[in-house]
């Protein structure tokens, strides 16, 4: 990292308050201290907001809380995070949702390899001994590798993507690439972010020694004619997200492969869901929705105006 830069820390909340309160207390014990933390209140209707009030923690000389007038998503948190950040003068921002439980040293195994701001950095999320998410190690050869045991992580590797789960971004990227895209509401702007980055000649890299604990992700691994897919358990309302915004990725960044994979990817993501979900009716209705969306190239927050079922 660049000489005396300092790093402003992000979290994205919503009416998790007893996970935010964890996550909150886990940065502000860093070995490496922040510069500053700001807390993005998506609009909660728990607790959330009163126990910030009633907590001292407005008045903590570096943190800054900002409520939402409306829930944003996580995409639409973290481009007011980070549009936020940039105007507090931040060299670097830590990104990360308000599940998130950094361990202590966590920021400090992280700045040892951001080394280039061009770059984006990211700690690696574990639940255990496990990775808390698939992770895709690029390897010297051109080869891909899937790994789940933070054991076969290295202290530096590059990686497909990162999620918003202990990102570090540097402000200069940021200027050039922009912020998060806040249309996508939930669910791969974070994938959408990376491949925006790495078209614009960054590598994403993760470092392995650097850990936040996570609850691990509900998901399964099969072989397919194209590589390995990975389904994902989701409800309804998070399957149309994850329906439509695989597919506005693919029109924006994989050419043929909308045809090729992703379309097929998705029919048989709604083949499984049908197998395993309950619900069944409203899978199938929030995949349709989705597709149509994601093939229409329509954003923003759609799942109410589809009247889909939040299970």
């Amino acid at each position: 990292m660049v000489a005396n830069s300092q790093v402003l820390a992000i979290v994205v909340t919503y009416n998790r308050r007893i996970l935010l309160e964890n996550c909150i207390s886990a940065l502000l014990h860093q070995t490496y201290p922040l510069r500053h933390l700001l807390i993005i209140n998506n609009a909660s209707t728990d607790d959330t907001h009163n126990w910030i009030q009633a907590s001292g923690l407005l008045q903590h000389p570096q943190l800054t809380y900002h409520l939402t007038k409306e829930n944003l998503g996580g995409a639409g948190g973290f481009a007011t995070g980070l549009q936020i950040a940039l105007e507090r003068g931040a060299d670097w921002v830590w990104m990360m949702d308000d599940d998130a439980e950094p361990v202590r040293n966590a920021l400090a195994e992280l700045i040892t390899i951001a080394a280039k701001p061009t770059n984006i950095y990211g700690s690696l999320a574990i639940h255990g001994t496990e990775t808390a998410w698939n992770t895709t190690l690029l390897l010297d050869d051109g080869s891909q590798r899937l790994v789940r045991n933070i054991n076969e992580v290295p202290d530096k590797a590059r990686v497909q993507f990162l999620p918003f789960l202990g990102l570090l971004v540097s402000r200069s990227l940021v200027e050039r690439i922009g912020l998060p895209d806040a249309d996508f509401f939930i669910a791969a702007d974070d994938a959408e972010y990376c491949l925006r980055a790495n078209r614009a000649g960054a590598e994403i890299i993760v470092a392995g020694k650097s850990h936040i604990n996570h609850p691990k992700s509900c998901s399964q691994t099969f072989k397919v004619p194209w590589g390995t897919f990975v389904y994902l358990s989701l409800p309804p309302w998070k399957r149309y997200y994850d329906t439509r915004n695989r597919l506005l990725i693919a029109r924006k960044y994989h050419g043929y492969r909308l045809v090729t994979q992703t379309i097929p990817g998705s029919l048989v993501r709604l083949v499984l869901a049908l197998w395993f979900e309950p619900h069944k009716l409203a899978q199938l209705w929030a995949f349709s929705a989705g597709l149509f969306d994601g093939l229409l190239g329509i954003k923003g927050k759609r799942h109410i105006w589809w009247k889909i079922v939040n299970h």
